[in-house]
């Protein structure tokens, strides 16, 4: 875990951190998840079914929020909990910039058991694509 972990307490902030999702990144993804459903990789299907582009898997937004989590904590297993609710896509235009995607954090509480509860903001352009999202981590002794 990183240094200072000892002192978090309720309004900690996590450092932000940034994303970039490009259609290279959801192509692996796709293959990784096994999840080749035509909205993440062509536009016209992703369109059709009322989508403003091809958007990045769900599961791959909730990853980018798990991995600010992760780098701030310092161990990917003391993340003991991760929940959200995916409230908008991630559409990824095929302009080789890709979308942005930002995590912020907040400690939200701490607990006598050594765990906190993390309050995430995730957006994209400004605009959340995960609701109620939060993990608990378990700190060090």
């Amino acid at each position: 875990m990183t240094t200072g972990l000892e002192d978090v307490r309720a309004g900690t902030e996590l450092p932000v951190r940034t994303v970039t999702l490009t259609r290279g990144d959801l192509v692996r993804y796709a293959g990784a998840a096994e999840d080749f459903n035509p909205v993440h990789w062509n536009a016209r299907v992703a369109r059709e079914a009322g989508l403003p582009d091809v958007v990045a898997h769900g599961m791959l937004t909730l990853a980018v929020a798990a991995g600010a989590v992760t780098a701030w904590a310092g161990d990917g297993g003391a993340v003991v909990e991760l929940r959200t609710r995916f409230s908008r896509p991630v559409a990824v235009p095929d302009d080789g910039r890709g979308a942005r995607v930002e995590v912020r954090g907040r400690v939200a509480e701490r607990g006598d058991d050594g765990r906190v509860r993390v309050d995430l903001t995730v957006t994209c352009d400004g605009v959340r694509v995960l609701a109620e999202a939060r993990a608990v981590v378990r700190l060090p002794p």
